[in-house]
């Protein structure tokens, strides 16, 4: 894990933000809400290897 994740993050972040308030000033609450779940959606697609490794990691750690 490097810190350009880090980076993407922070940038999806900045960027589904941005994205929310101009369709919540527009009067689309509804398209803002699945803009933010979509990004919540990819930074977890991201983040779960990562995930799946720590836990393998404490799995050997303790040899579980």
């Amino acid at each position: 894990m490097g810190v350009n994740l880090i980076f993407k993050i922070a940038a999806v972040g900045i960027l589904v933000s941005v994205i929310c308030q101009v369709l919540k000033h527009s009067g689309r609450e509804d398209q803002a809400f699945l803009t933010s779940l979509a990004g919540l959606v990819l930074v977890l697609f991201w983040i779960v290897p990562y995930i799946y490794e720590l836990f393998e990691t404490i799995k050997n750690l303790f040899a579980l």
